[in-house]
């Protein structure tokens, strides 16, 4: 999680990658990574829940346990939590000294899958967020797009012991999930932008590089 490579001087950006489960984020951001050093552009690369280390202890109660553990509101408030903490620690001071920070998912994830499939309401989340984390918002967000039955099927290809509590909840669950983060893009275009995610992992790759042309130097 994260290298921090020096490197010429260019706008620091805020970039985040979302989706349900398996639509690939993880290795999309490792190669945009790649493509930034190689760039010349300095990088730090994170995730969420986690990113710092407040934040990753938090990431441990999250994830684990039986997928009742939480219900959406504490849920929601665990998840501003850490991000507050991530935001504090690690997100604003990389970009205050001119690197791009790319993100593993952010507050769009807490708008899909606690306010919209656990029904909290996105009115609810933003207000947590506005006090967690001064209301950050990305310069772009790519949002993954896969069925979601495509998706828990490469899930579980990935993660044979059954992945974390909020892999295993239920298609429905996943499915609402999936119709958020389109229904978020279809609202807010200008900042989120909806990738296909099906085909070989290059050709998503330069589909997210597309969606990125206008603040790449």
């Amino acid at each position: 999680m994260g290298g921090i490579h020096l490197a010429l001087h260019v706008t620091a950006r805020f970039i985040t990658l979302e989706g349900g489960e398996g639509v690939g984020k993880s290795t999309q951001l490792r190669l945009l990574a790649e493509l930034l050093e190689e760039r010349g552009i300095a990088c730090v690369a994170t995730r969420e829940p986690g990113g710092s280390p407040g934040a990753e202890l938090v990431r441990q109660v999250l994830l684990g346990g039986d997928v009742d553990r939480w219900s959406a509101g504490p849920e929601a408030l665990l998840f501003a939590a850490a991000r507050g903490d991530h935001v504090e620690k690690t997100i604003r001071p990389a970009i205050e000294r001119g690197a791009w920070v790319i993100c593993d998912r952010f507050v769009d994830s807490s708008r899909a899958y606690q306010g919209i499939a656990g029904q909290l309401g996105d009115d609810a989340i933003m207000a947590m967020h506005a006090i967690g984390s001064g209301g950050l918002l990305p310069d772009r967000t790519i949002v993954l797009s896969l069925s979601a039955d495509e998706a828990r099927q490469r899930a579980r290809a990935r993660d044979a012991d059954g992945g974390d509590r909020f892999e295993q909840k239920d298609h429905a669950y996943h499915k609402a999930v999936v119709d958020a983060f389109e229904s978020i893009a279809a609202g807010e275009s200008n900042r989120v932008r909806l990738v296909d995610a099906t085909g070989d992992v290059a050709k998503v790759h330069r589909r997210i590089v597309a969606e990125l042309a206008d603040l790449l130097p």
